[in-house]
């Protein structure tokens, strides 16, 4: 995360997962180009990339930890914008430098893989981290362009700096369809939102699911990676309303960010939720598979002090996490 952006392009970071995880027992590691995300149909991934000179890529690591052929028990989903201008929507100068470290939810997921297959833990788990830069050009995406997502929804862009939902979205919906897993749970430095909410102490987590929510809430407990969990609604899903598209890439009313960026994820998880319930209620009981959690790390990205395990600085968080959630999956 703290590598300067030009070191770091989307090409440098997959071919750094190759060099450091392929060799590792039971892994394999592909790496896509703009031509597979077009035959994936991924057209939030290649909305967000095209205004760079840079190539995007797609990481794929596939870690069998039992033996034989069987569904992934856990997949990670990491968010890879080696660089985030903001795009249109441009960022202020004020700290844009941090920008770099805007892969962190990948690099985390990466080297979360990685400590998986060291420890070669008896677990089946899949991560994947859609790389590219949102960048301004004239071929950048513009605000109020719309895109068709993996999914078959159509999205339009009313903010393109809220592009790590788009690019995760296209990630999550291949993830789920290409690899079945019985838990799912993606990491981004997403919203400024959750940096007003909990700071740099808590990563915020969404999640439906109350039995993955405690396995997160003990795993952050063990590694000093302390987590909270955010609410789902009903009401967030309402306010994703385009008057042209199937969702907006933001909420309609401006508030909520947070949870709002949780609930567009949720669409190409489980499916989408477009026409509005009867009553509205809070969704934090559901168990159905796969298990999805959603971890903003905007806060914890960045240490302002240096204390126990964590440094003053891009912090790695929650690598350690991610590792001891895989642990306990694979002793259930």
């Amino acid at each position: 995360m703290a590598t300067p952006a030009n070191f770091m392009t989307p090409t440098i970071f997959a071919q750094r997962v190759r060099n450091e995880l392929a060799s590792l027992p039971n892994t394999k590691v592909n790496v896509y180009d703009e031509q597979w995300a077009r035959e994936q149909r991924m057209g939030g991934l290649i909305a967000v990339s095209q205004g760079s000179d840079e190539p995007l890529r797609f990481v794929e690591i596939v870690y069998q930890g039992r033996p034989g052929p069987g569904p992934a028990s856990l997949a990670l989903v990491g968010k890879g914008i080696t660089f985030d201008t903001g795009g249109y929507s441009l960022k202020l100068g004020k700290n844009m430098d941090l920008m770099k470290g805007d892969m962190g939810g990948g690099a985390t997921v990466v080297a979360a893989m990685r400590a998986i297959a060291q420890l070669r833990l008896p677990i089946n788990v899949v991560a994947t981290v859609p790389l590219c830069e949102n960048m301004v050009s004239g071929r950048a995406t513009k605000v109020s362009d719309v895109y068709t997502s993996r999914a078959g929804l159509t999205v339009e862009v009313m903010n393109t700096d809220a592009e790590g939902r788009i690019v995760l979205a296209d990630a999550l919906h291949y993830t789920v369809e290409a690899h079945q897993p019985q838990a799912i749970v993606d990491v981004a430095t997403l919203t400024g939102a959750m940096v007003v909410a909990l700071g740099e102490l808590y990563t915020g987590v969404f999640t439906p699911s109350p039995s993955l929510w405690q396995h997160i809430d003990r795993a952050g407990a063990a590694t000093d990676e302390p987590v909270w969990r955010m609410p789902l609604h009903d009401r967030w899903d309402a306010m994703l309303k385009s008057s042209i598209a199937d969702l907006s890439n933001i909420g309609c009313k401006g508030e909520a960010g947070a949870c709002t960026a949780a609930a567009f994820l949720r669409q190409f998880v489980d499916g989408p939720r477009l026409t509005p319930p009867a009553v509205m209620r809070e969704q934090n009981n559901d168990e159905s598979i796969p298990r999805w959690a959603h971890l903003d790390i905007a806060g914890p990205m960045e240490a302002s002090t240096s204390e126990g395990y964590h440094h003053q600085g891009m912090s790695g968080r929650p690598t350690r996490l991610l590792i001891e959630l895989a642990k306990q999956l694979s002793a259930e």
